[in-house]
């Protein structure tokens, strides 16, 4: 009689787990209504539209958190955008849902320049050529662009000049 309590409970357990289980979906099989709102964020991006674009996007991404297309493309826009910071962010949830997507390693790597971590941009690119085992032109851009280095912001200039023409030394900014 002891054994029969216990078995009816590790027998619901095990039948509750199983139907959890079976009625996921598995991660290949995204959203159709999530593809199609990919496609129109696409369409706008590719037409100018960087909020229409944004809007169809974060919603793909909500009908279905596991588009990793969305958020490489959401990323593309806050590059497009000048936020890299975001870019680096919507990179790392795309990276969480595939580790060796190329497109967002370099992508993130990319937007990494951007904003002057080009150490984290070069340990990119090793995964990158890693994953690619040839070449493959996520890599050949992002070496490119690590080559050029971050962009030189308004600030930057606005102080070299100063210092330049007073014939002062830069002030810290402490």
């Amino acid at each position: 009689m002891r054994f029969t309590a216990v078995a009816v409970a590790a027998s619901l357990a095990l039948v509750s787990i199983s139907t959890a289980l079976h009625g996921q979906r598995p991660d290949d099989q995204i959203d159709a209504r999530s593809m199609a709102l990919l496609q129109q964020g696409k369409a706008a991006k590719a037409a100018g539209n960087l909020d229409g674009a944004t809007d169809f996007l974060e919603t793909a991404v909500t009908v279905d958190p596991r588009n990793r297309q969305a958020f490489v493309m959401l990323a593309e826009v806050a590059e497009a955008r000048g936020l890299p910071g975001k870019a680096i962010r919507l990179y790392r949830e795309a990276l969480l849902l595939e580790p060796n997507d190329v497109t967002a390693l370099s992508g993130q790597g990319e937007a990494m320049v951007a904003k002057g971590a080009v150490g984290r941009a070069r340990q990119n690119l090793a995964k990158v050529r890693a994953l690619c085992k040839g070449s493959c032109p996520q890599a050949t851009t992002l070496a490119a662009v690590i080559a050029k280095g971050p962009p030189v912001t308004t600030a930057q200039v606005g102080a070299n000049t100063t210092t330049a023409a007073t014939g002062a030394a830069p002030m810290s900014q402490d």
